[in-house]
């Protein structure tokens, strides 16, 4: 399935009812993300099912794709485009297994030799950082800008930076090879997330080869 990296949501619904967080969803894709990746680890798998159609119906209406965050058995169960990975989820060839060939596989990697693997296995994109320390609900391991660019020259395939971004600080990826960035809070909880999404991306196009 083709994809375009260039600015990817991960969302957070944690401060969020459902009504609210489909309208900001919403804003996003009016704004311009290129690619949406459904974040809920905390939900049992039944809510975060009916998230994920709730979810589809609005990206679907932008033709964005739509990426599980490590559930397998939810993207299928919605017919999502793909599913994103972490290093302690299920390893890039189950999962690229279970989904055929069709489907988009991301995983999110930290070191040259974990990128090398992901790629070897079958993902069709990485998630790199976090590039400056996060505020969502996971463990954040500092990636530097070397090791970014040593994986976009390593691995012929998308890489998108990933952790604290926003419009103020990714001039700092200026110099590197980057395909796209991912984004949660700087979009998720900005004042407006239409125009904000706006801004960021036309700062990533700027940046990204």
């Amino acid at each position: 399935m083709k994809f375009n990296p260039l600015l990817y949501l991960v969302t957070d619904s944690t401060k969020y009812d459902m009504q609210k967080f489909l309208t900001t969803l919403e804003a996003a894709c009016k704004g311009g993300v290129t690619l949406v990746q459904l974040r809920e680890k905390e939900r049992s798998s039944r809510d975060f099912l009916e998230f994920a159609k709730a979810c589809k119906k609005v990206t679907d209406k932008f033709n964005i794709p739509l990426i599980i965050n490590d559930r397998v058995d939810i993207a299928l169960a919605c017919d999502a485009a793909g599913v994103h990975v972490g290093a302690e989820d299920m390893p890039v060839a189950d999962v690229r297994r279970l989904l055929g060939p069709d489907k988009i596989v991301g995983a999110t990697t930290k070191t040259v030799v974990a990128a090398e693997e992901a790629y070897k296995e079958g993902a069709d994109y990485l998630g790199v950082g976090a590039i400056y320390p996060t505020t969502t609900k996971v463990k954040t391991v500092l990636t530097s800008i070397e090791t970014l660019d040593e994986i976009c020259k390593t691995v012929p395939i998308p890489v998108v930076a990933i952790g604290g971004l926003n419009a103020e600080n990714i001039s700092v990826l200026e110099n590197s090879s980057i395909s796209g960035i991912a984004v949660v809070s700087a979009i998720m909880y900005a004042q407006d997330p239409k125009a904000e999404t706006t801004k960021i991306k036309k700062l990533v196009e700027d940046i990204a080869r």
